[in-house]
């Protein structure tokens, strides 16, 4: 069994609080898009939210972040906390790119470890990961001793997966997979490697 959770509880400062995940990518919004991919790999998802109103017209389950205050590795706490499978793929809500094909194959690396993760040339993705329940305690750890980087569950002693930038390569033909629209830049970014796309 695999479940996974979209994070969209982040405060986005640097797009004056805007609701990444609402933002519209063609013809549909980045969290519609990511639903739409998501239930071609399971049929169990929820939203990991402060603000589970928002969220409700979307007609799936909403869970108030465990660890208020705890940035990104606090959502994926509570993610795994609230996840009715032993495995969990994990998404933040600004990524518009990913697709069916790389999360089944995300899902099937992370079968046999704790923890499956990107590592792009930018470094790991930990925010686009699956995750094993095994995980929730190296985590909570983590966040007690303030460590709050999502990165450092890498190290936190739980058996990984890599999928380096070679494995990525073959879901990735326009280096798009795992942006993420974290600035009004980076939202200009995404709507023009669309229209390249579509081109």
């Amino acid at each position: 069994m695999i479940a996974a959770a979209i994070l969209a509880g982040g405060e986005a400062t640097r797009f004056g609080r805007r609701d990444k995940g609402g933002l519209p990518i063609g013809d549909a919004r980045i969290i519609d898009r990511q639903l739409a991919v998501l239930r071609e790999v399971t049929g169990d998802v929820l939203i990991v939210t402060n603000q589970p109103d928002r969220y409700a017209p979307l007609g799936v389950p909403t869970v108030i972040d465990a660890r208020p205050g705890t940035g990104a590795l606090g959502g994926v706490y509570t993610a795994l906390l609230a996840s009715p499978a032993p495995q969990t793929l994990v998404l933040a809500c600004d990524m518009p790119f990913l697709t069916a094909p790389f999360l089944r194959h995300l899902a099937a690396r992370g079968r046999d470890v704790d923890l499956a993760i990107p590592r792009s040339a930018g470094g790991y993705e930990p925010l686009c990961a699956s995750y094993a329940r095994a995980c929730a305690d190296p985590i909570r750890r983590l966040l007690d001793a303030g460590r709050l980087k999502a990165a450092d569950v890498v190290a936190a002693g739980v058996r990984v997966c890599e999928i380096g930038p070679d494995e990525l390569a073959a879901f990735d033909p326009d280096g798009t997979l795992l942006f993420n629209v974290n600035s009004p830049r980076d939202y200009a970014r995404a709507l023009d490697a669309l229209a390249r796309r579509n081109r």
